[in-house]
């Protein structure tokens, strides 16, 4: 019996490490046709994607391919959603932009210490952090990554060139620089746009209009859905196609991604340090140094970006996920993509619901995914030199539209008005330094929530005697108000009156407390008055039993308490 005990938790450790194991086993043939088919399109929405979020993240447009393929690998062993694909995302990619300063091996230093610290949060279980972060602050966190990545790309599609990466710098001298714009920039990229938009409202459109539709709405509905799917690949091929004629006959219309290196990066330990241009050796603490709050900021906003779809796709789906693991695999993703040149990378949820909608039955598709970007990266190359940043450009403010949500404001307003606070601080300072936005719409959220703490509301009625009730906990924070209180109502009034504390929302209780309590019931003594503790827990009122009080007394219910001071009263 030992040794099966022993046989039993050994395969729970093993699945809980290693997810893989609780599926492979009942993996079937029609598992196989539905991962194949979520892989491969998954496969053809991230290649144009990681070019045009490489060009965010104002990296070399391979290094967008160079972090899109370990993690399929890797979620695919370590994974415990059927749906997340871990890749470069817009958010992850603006971050990147501000800290790397589009130097590459930044960006791979960036990448293995992001990975370290969230494989050790995901050892340590230190995953708690992340719920420091509101709802509130991630959205006006999203709101205003999308408003700066989205009005970025608009100089590609203008053909502008040497504009600052400043948000309110890159507004004054888009506009200011205007008549600067190439033409063929303009037209390529509106019309990219254009079509992207149609087609998305198209899908939108009649995925909404039959209950239950006739045989050539469902093929036209199939027909739509598989073009919107793989919309982004149809138009950065096009353009390609265009701008290579256009080279062909001479005609320079287009601002093209340029060369690109070709083959597979080298798997081998990332570079430390590096000589710059100018002679400059920057050594690894250098660097770190640079990096500075990039490397707290962006491996938070990694964890937080990827357990929330996996959680919101998970309640979908009808299953569950384990937070550690999630940060482990993104961790270790981060970690061995570093050995590949690639930079932080984290879920997606544009290509998750891609994967999600097309079946996808386990994370099995991720290999598939990757595969389709190692084949990229192998024979595809030369010919993404010939790729307008107009068409990227396109793509990424199509992509990044949907994040700029202000429909959660009118809810937040209903909910609670003082939530509102968070998101317009984290909002509107993200567009000055996206790091300063995060950490002021937490700082704000923190002091909130410790304003609750040590503000609890307390609740007065009177039965013959005050009883007073605390709507929440007791910390070390709140004792001076409630003590304030007490004497403010019941002692240092013309008549000092007697108090029951109904104390059965107080879970625990440190030694500030209790040394405060012990003060009041002294001064109480002094008046000639009582206070009687109430309806506590056995654990608060072993704590108070110990602790000598003097002339402390408890009741079950406040009747009992009524009642002991009636008798107190008889006796005096």
């Amino acid at each position: 019996l030992a040794g099966r005990l022993v046989t039993v938790c050994s395969l729970a450790t093993l699945r809980t490490c290693f997810p893989i194991l609780t599926w492979l086993p009942r993996y079937s043939l029609a598992w196989l046709k539905m991962d194949l088919l979520a892989g491969l399109t998954v496969g053809l929405t991230v290649v144009p994607q990681a070019l045009a979020y490489a060009e965010v993240a104002g990296l070399p447009v391979q290094y967008g391919l160079y972090s899109s393929f370990m993690g399929g690998f890797l979620y695919c062993v370590f994974g415990t959603s059927k749906d997340i694909t871990l890749g470069p995302t817009s958010i992850m990619s603006l971050l990147c932009s501000f800290y790397v300063g589009g130097d590459p091996v930044y960006a791979v230093v960036l990448t293995l210490m992001c990975g370290l610290t969230q494989t050790a949060m995901a050892l340590l279980r230190l995953g708690f952090l992340l719920d420091f972060i509101s709802y509130p602050v991630v959205k006006g966190f999203t709101c205003a990554a999308a408003v700066t990545i989205g009005f970025g790309q608009f100089k590609n599609v203008l053909g502008l060139k040497n504009i600052p990466r400043q948000f309110f710098l890159q507004v004054y001298y888009m506009f200011h620089r205007l008549p600067e714009a190439r033409v063929g920039d303009v037209i390529l990229g509106l019309f990219c746009l254009l079509f992207l938009v149609m087609i998305t409202v198209m899908k939108n459109t009649l995925g909404s209009s039959e209950v239950t539709p006739s045989p050539l709405v469902r093929f036209a509905r199939s027909l739509v859905w598989s073009f919107a799917t793989v919309r982004n690949a149809l138009v950065v091929i096009a353009a390609a196609c265009v701008a290579y004629s256009a080279e062909v006959m001479g005609c320079h219309l287009f601002t093209l991604t340029g060369q690109t290196a070709e083959g597979l990066p080298a798997f081998s330990p990332p570079a430390l340090s590096e000589t710059t241009a100018n002679g400059t050796h920057m050594s690894f603490s250098d660097i770190i140094l640079d990096l500075g709050g990039g490397l707290a900021v962006i491996p938070l906003m990694g964890v937080l970006e990827s357990i929330a779809i996996a959680k919101a796709f998970g309640s979908q789906n009808n299953y569950r996920i384990d937070a550690n693991q999630e940060i482990f695999v993104i961790g270790l993703t981060n970690v061995l993509g570093s050995f590949v040149s690639a930079y932080p990378v984290t879920g997606s949820f544009g290509r998750t619901a891609v994967n999600s909608q097309t079946g996808a039955c386990t994370p099995a598709g991720g290999i598939v995914t990757s595969v389709v970007v190692l084949l990229s990266l192998a024979f595809l190359m030369p010919l993404f030199a010939y790729i307008p940043k107009a068409s990227l450009a396109a793509v990424i403010i199509c992509a990044v539209a949907p994040m700029m949500d202000f429909r959660v404001l009118p809810q937040i307003w209903r909910v609670k008005k003082l939530d509102l606070l968070p998101f317009l601080v984290t909002f509107l300072v993200s567009f000055w330094e996206v790091q300063y936005g995060i950490m002021g719409g937490v700082v704000v959220s923190v002091l909130m929530l410790l304003y609750l703490v040590a503000r609890p509301e307390v609740k007065m009625s009177d039965h013959g005697v005050m009883v007073m009730e605390l709507s929440s906990g007791l910390n070390f924070p709140a004792t001076e108000y409630l003590s304030a209180f007490l004497r403010a109502h019941a002692l240092h009034v013309s008549t000092p009156r007697c108090v029951v504390l109904d104390c059965h929302h107080v879970s625990s209780i440190d030694y500030t407390v209790v040394n405060e309590l012990k003060d009041l019931l002294k001064q109480f003594k002094l008046h000639d008055v009582s206070l009687v503790f109430s309806r506590l827990k056995p654990c608060v009122l072993e704590v108070l039993l110990s602790s000598d009080l003097p002339g402390f007394r408890h009741g079950d219910s406040i009747e009992a308490c009524l009642q002991i001071m009636s008798i107190n009263a008889h006796y005096d």
